[in-house]
């Protein structure tokens, strides 16, 4: 029981090896923007909305702000941002944990004027100034997420008043108010346009996509798991026509998750192991334990159970940079989630490690065994365990010795190979 002996005590590392605390780092943060609030109102700035999953189709509908306003507001929600300026997960954790979520019950197919307001935020192209009511203190409440962003203090909301006038982008107005467009086609068209996957997620949760009658607020941790599937999906179709790519290794790391890329000259597959290290976050055993979910070439007909979210976080910067590329490929993919990773973030980071690996300079070989003996030695020297046993449960991998080549597909109009 380290933290019973630890307590929080400014140590460092503290007693449980770790060089901060993810827990006293959180509450700390908690404490000072609750202190920041007088008579349950405040003025703050909002970057982000978050729509809650419990109690579907009631649900909770938080807008997440500073206690205080901010120029700032937007490195609060900016995930690609703090990957590529290499934020520590302590300050990730700091950031996320001072914002207050001031919620409102709301049905999914519903409108009010406070989730009008929640919209205008969530579309807008900068952080919104706004002026809160609570019906009390916001409570502090630690938990985690393995797919959504951490989230501090909250409380009911009472009343909200946007100080600042909100301005969505010409695209995200153009996609909102065409009521006959269907959702999966307004999701690609910004996605062409340059919005990232956080900004589109936020804009589909928030129920202003798709076709009239069908709009409905989408749960946060839905709408990032459906965004990363139906963008991948669209490259998806579009890498099928392309040749296939050569025998290639990327790796990199982000946050304590170490990836390992590997591209087959295959039709399209994807594979998905997921190690987690001793003593690594739910892993405090003695043994290293994997969980893998995959796709043919047709792809997968439920949700990824086992490796759940982080499967389609990181399946999308590959076929985006498959796409870049021009080919196809075959993809197995070994993730080692390692102590470093002290604090549960959200599925961006699959999404960044991933973007991470593969823009470094990939190592090309001519041979399938030649990859594989290469990531075996690689692996090993890294963290000293041999991945035979892993490889030799790959189904992808096993698929390549019977796999129906390009060629084939590209004779036939309705492929059904698997």
């Amino acid at each position: 029981m380290d933290c019973v002996k630890c307590r929080g005590r400014v140590n460092s590392p503290f007693s449980c090896g770790r060089e901060f605390c993810p827990v006293y780092t959180r509450s700390e943060a908690m404490f000072k923007s609750v202190d920041m609030i007088r008579k349950e109102e405040f003025q703050g700035t909002s970057p982000t909305v978050f729509v809650g999953q419990y109690g579907y189709p009631k649900v909770n509908v938080g807008i997440i702000s500073s206690s205080e306003q901010n120029s700032d507001a937007s490195l609060f929600d900016a995930p690609h941002y703090w990957a590529i300026n290499s934020f520590t997960i302590k300050k990730v954790v700091e950031l996320r944990s001072s914002l207050i979520n001031s919620r409102f019950k709301s049905d999914v197919g519903s409108s009010s004027k406070n989730l009008g307001y929640a919209q205008d935020i969530a579309m807008s192209s900068k952080p919104v100034d706004v002026d809160i009511k609570l019906f009390e203190k916001p409570k502090l409440k630690i938990s985690f997420s393995n797919i959504t962003l951490p989230m501090g203090p909250s409380a009911f909301l009472k009343g909200v008043n946007l100080a600042s006038n909100p301005k969505a982008p010409n695209k995200v107005e153009k996609v909102v108010s065409d009521t006959d467009l269907k959702s999966v086609q307004a999701m690609s068209s910004l996605h062409s346009a340059g919005f990232n996957e956080n900004d589109i997620s936020k804009i589909l949760s928030v129920g202003v996509l798709g076709v009239k009658r069908s709009r409905r607020l989408v749960p946060t941790r839905w709408s990032i798991t459906a965004t990363d599937d139906t963008l991948a999906k669209l490259l998806i179709k579009r890498i099928k026509s392309y040749s296939t790519a050569d025998y290639q290794l990327y790796h990199g790391s982000l946050y304590g998750n170490y990836y390992f890329v590997m591209f087959f000259p295959e039709v399209w597959g994807y594979e998905l192991f997921e190690g987690y290290l001793p003593m690594s976050l739910w892993n405090k055993s003695n043994e290293i334990g994997f969980v893998a979910d995959y796709e043919l070439y047709t792809g997968r007909k439920g949700y990824a159970e086992s490796t759940a979210g982080g499967y389609y976080a990181a399946r999308l910067p590959i076929v985006e940079k498959l796409d870049s590329l021009r080919r196809q490929a075959s993809v197995l993919v070994l993730r080692f989630i390692t102590d470093e990773y002290s604090c549960p973030l959200g599925v961006f980071v699959c999404r960044e490690a991933v973007r991470r690996a593969l823009s470094s300079r990939p190592t090309n070989f001519s041979s399938k065994m030649e990859l594989l003996n290469h990531a075996k030695k690689l692996v090993k020297s890294l963290f000293n365990y041999d991945i035979d046993s892993v490889l030799g449960q790959s189904v992808l991998l096993k698929g390549m010795k019977n796999q129906t080549k390009l060629s084939f597909f590209s004779e036939s109009p309705e492929p059904n190979t698997y």
